[in-house]
């Protein structure tokens, strides 16, 4: 399989896995336009995708999903508490409803969601497994037993690393946001992100992939001190450390 992150942040979420001549997209919260322009300079063809996956329905999550689901004639695979919560597409023949604990099959791609606990209607989080897992685990509010489970079995992982405690506490944000972000249906800070990957992922884990980071509540230099300064405590335990961005998209990664 091959992994990319074409966009992550508030501004937009939206993640690439391929598997031969078939792909899937976990969430479109970017513009139609931006994503086919990403899967181009990654030097993908967007007929390869076969399906788009979406863990809940925010706008980051689902800006670009309509035009594009439409344009490449995919369906689309989201909670029924998702589906009803907005309208994802104008074209209901290409919606199709999932059951939090439902695996997908596309080509040998094998899509499974799990439940979260986040301030949406019935989110969930993916895996992607053709021999290694991918897991995307973004927008959760603390680590329930099935995002450890997730972190466990990853052999390359993206996790939401959203805030540094100190600087949402004392930031620009009025008291019910930050309140919202900190908690159990919010968004995980840096440091209990780096905690539960300390204490749930195996030494399997290849590549680690900080995602979801605050423009203004985050830095890169502190999520990724953070991570580097807990992960050492275990010494079996050596991923590559890797920076999702929100205007550009990652390198294609080979898992």
């Amino acid at each position: 399989m091959r992994f990319a992150a074409l966009s992550s942040g508030s501004c937009g979420n939206c993640f690439y896995v391929s598997e031969g001549d078939n792909a899937v997209l976990i969430d479109a919260g970017i513009s139609c336009k931006q994503i086919l322009s990403r899967l181009d300079n990654l030097g993908e063809n967007s007929k390869k995708i076969k399906g788009i996956f979406l863990s809940h329905e925010h706008i980051d999550h689902i800006k670009g999903v309509d035009v594009l689901a439409r344009t490449l004639q995919v369906p689309i695979f989201a909670t029924s508490g998702t589906l009803k919560s907005e309208i994802i597409c104008t074209q209901e023949n290409l919606l199709n409803n999932i059951k939090n604990d439902e695996t997908i099959k596309l080509g040998k791609m094998e899509i499974s969601a799990f439940s979260k606990s986040h301030d949406a209607s019935q989110p969930v989080s993916f895996q992607i497994r053709n021999g290694k897992t991918i897991s995307i685990i973004t927008d959760i509010g603390h680590a329930c037993k099935n995002v450890q489970e997730a972190v466990q079995d990853s052999d390359f992982l993206v996790m939401e690393s959203n805030h540094d405690i100190k600087m949402l506490e004392n930031g620009p944000y009025p008291h019910f946001l930050k309140k919202r972000i900190l908690g159990d249906k919010g968004h995980l800070s840096n440091l209990h992100s780096s905690l539960c990957v300390l204490e749930y992922s195996s030494s399997k884990l290849k590549n680690l992939m900080l995602a979801h980071l605050s423009e203004k509540n985050n830095t890169s230099k502190l999520a990724l001190s953070c991570f580097r300064n807990l992960l050492k405590e275990r010494k079996d335990l050596n991923p590559n450390l890797l920076l999702s961005e929100r205007n550009v998209c990652s390198d294609l990664i080979s898992v």
